[in-house]
């Protein structure tokens, strides 16, 4: 007797994991077995054979191990958390791919710490060793977990929804009742509701003989869910690793009324991943008309800036030419490129004449803006200057431009707010050799003075300094002819970029918030509704339900399919409950039938 209850109660267990098998195609962790140490595959025999045949089981062994965990969901995450974690110093330290001259002027300023940051390659975060491994192993990670649960979830798809436990009433939520209706009839009304409901339907033969069920799954969607977000996850890995091959990006400063070509020998900086060719630069052109700033001028935000936006002109490669505007965060798109609005400033406009009266230059020259309140600084170089003897010679000149003029004791010469209400030209001269013949390259916004001599006013002695307004101009000492300031333009700085692997990494991204939607917000049910006639000449019928997790909605979706499926199989009145030993429902449950199903 004890041995017959012991296998009914295996055979319960076992109809319960059959059950329940199958609702999530998750890796199962693995239990580490206790291994001999040193040993995946047993002794080691004697002989060289035996040698070479235990290394190879070694090796295989240990290959298996760390596939397992490299696979493992834990490390999954892990993974994709050191990533997260590794790109905070590409977006806290100047990167070379992105400001060489920040990069420059950083290392400049901080010697030491820039040797430690080189050593561990932080100048260079997005193509180091240590983030390429983060992100190589990550990427298989996936792969391996992606492809043997899509494998299984494909099987899970052409299987049959499990057949039903002994013990329905065993499941999270239950109900039965009785009814006149016959068995094959009420199994035909259940299949009929559960497909009407989307359920994956199957009818089949009970576990005890002689009677029938009706199997019923739904919440498929949920585990594809799972698979397409862990799939658009590769998807933007691979978008980011195009991202970073295949790119051009490249910095120009236009003054108002002039234009853009895009092409290598026009930018200011340029850079490029290793598998893009210069070649491919779009063919394109824009003209600058007017740049548009406007600033607050009251209350906490004084001088915070309201608008920025650039009328431009563009051609492209066929002729066409339109008219449009460019502003902050809306680029414009020619081709492949982009055009984004950066940055503005001030370019005062100078007419140099020299000791023979002749133009030795004219034309805007811009300057950089230092503070918030456009405060810049700017260097005007002439390269083709004759003195006053008929000597040619090289003149330049270096200060500020501010654009509403205030002088003090301690800042000097600045600027009070970012507007041109009061704009002043403030320079000091030098005269000599600029090293632009030397043949190495020159920062245009740096004047290198070593082999110049500082003008001096001839009356005073003191080194010539000079302020200057719109359309005012000073006499060079020495009668080296006239420095006149005519007024300013307006300058605007422009990225131009193009970037393999936008719309993929947009559309991984949709497809994993679907994704995650789906697996947060789907629940993968079984359904089992059993029919079958009973001792005294009735049918009985029990539904049950069963979750991947517990939720109130599972108890509430079975009431709901038990109330559809009580006018097929109308329930009769409860009867007195019967002796021991009696498989008749119990009156209990006939009334938790009335209210639902319970949990």
């Amino acid at each position: 007797m004890a041995k017959e209850t012991a296998n009914e109660a295996a055979d319960e267990t076992a109809d319960e994991a059959a059950a329940t098998g199958g609702l999530s195609t998750a890796p199962v962790e693995e239990r580490e077995a206790t291994a001999v140490t040193g040993s995946f595959g047993g002794v080691r025999e004697p002989g060289a054979r035996g040698h070479l045949a235990w290394l190879g089981r070694e090796l295989l062994g240990w290959a298996r191990w760390f596939w397992r965990q490299l696979t493992s969901m834990r490390v999954a995450l892990i993974l994709l958390f050191l990533l997260a974690l590794a790109a905070i110093p590409g977006s806290m330290i100047p990167q070379n791919n992105a400001s060489p001259t920040t990069v420059q002027d950083f290392q400049e300023r901080n010697p030491g710490l820039s040797s430690f940051y080189d050593r561990l390659q932080l100048f260079d975060v997005y193509s180091s060793v240590w983030f390429s491994a983060i992100y190589l192993l990550l990427f298989v990670s996936l792969v391996g977990c992606i492809i043997p649960r899509s494998w299984q979830f494909v099987g899970q798809l052409r299987g049959r929804p499990p057949r039903a436990p002994r013990r329905l009433d065993r499941m999270p939520a239950y109900t039965t009742w009785r009814t006149e209706t016959e068995p094959a009839e009420v199994l035909d009304a259940a299949h009929r509701q559960l497909r009407r409901r989307r359920f994956r339907v199957d009818r089949r033969e009970d576990v005890q003989p002689g009677r029938a069920h009706v199997a019923a799954e739904k919440g498929y969607l949920r585990e594809v869910g799972n698979l397409v977000f862990h799939l658009s996850l590769v998807v933007l890995l691979i978008a980011f690793a195009a991202g970073r091959l295949y790119y051009a990006e490249g910095g120009k400063l236009v003054v108002e009324g002039y234009d853009f070509t895009n092409n290598l020998t026009q930018y200011d900086d340029f850079s490029s991943g290793p598998f893009y060719d210069t070649d491919n630069l779009g063919n394109f052109s824009f003209t600058l008309d007017e740049f548009h700033a406007e600033f607050t001028r009251s209350g906490p935000d004084l001088g915070t800036p309201s608008r920025f936006d650039a009328d431009v002109t563009y051609r492209t490669e066929d002729g066409t030419e339109r008219s449009t505007t460019i502003q902050v965060n809306e680029p414009l798109g020619i081709g492949d490129e982009r055009v984004r609005l950066l940055g503005h400033g001030f370019a005062p406009v100078v007419r140099i004449t020299d000791g023979e009266g002749n133009t030795a230059f004219s034309g805007p020259v811009p300057f950089i803006p230092q503070d918030q309140a456009l405060t810049s600084v700017g260097v005007i170089k002439v390269t083709d200057y004759v003195g006053p003897d008929g000597q040619p010679t090289q003149l330049g000149f270096q200060g500020f431009f501010s654009p509403t003029y205030n002088i003090d004791e301690v800042r000097g010469p600045h600027s009070t707010f970012p507007d041109p209400d009061d704009p002043v030209l403030t320079l000091t001269g030098y005269r000599g050799d600029l090293g632009i013949d030397s043949g190495l390259p020159q920062n245009v916004y740096q004047l290198d003075t070593t082999d110049m001599e500082q003008m001096v006013d001839a009356e005073t002695g003191d080194v010539f300094r000079f302020d200057l307004r719109p359309g005012e101009s000073v006499e060079l000492p020495d009668d080296g002819g006239t420095l006149e300031f005519q007024g300013f333009e307006r300058w605007a700085t422009f990225q131009i970029s193009t970037r393999a692997g936008n719309g993929w990494a947009l559309g991984g991204s949709l497809a994993a918030i679907a994704g995650l939607a789906a697996s947060l917000m789907l629940q993968r049910r079984r359904v089992w509704v059993r029919a079958y006639r009973h001792e005294g000449g009735h049918t009985v019928v029990e539904m049950a339900s069963l979750g991947r997790t517990e939720s109130g909605r599972i108890p509430e979706e079975l009431a709901s399919l038990a109330a559809a499926l009580e006018p097929a199989a109308p329930m009769l009145p409860a009867e007195p409950e019967e002796g021991p030993g009696s498989d008749s429902p119990d009156p209990s449950a006939e009334e938790s039938a009335a209210e639902g199903a319970r949990s």
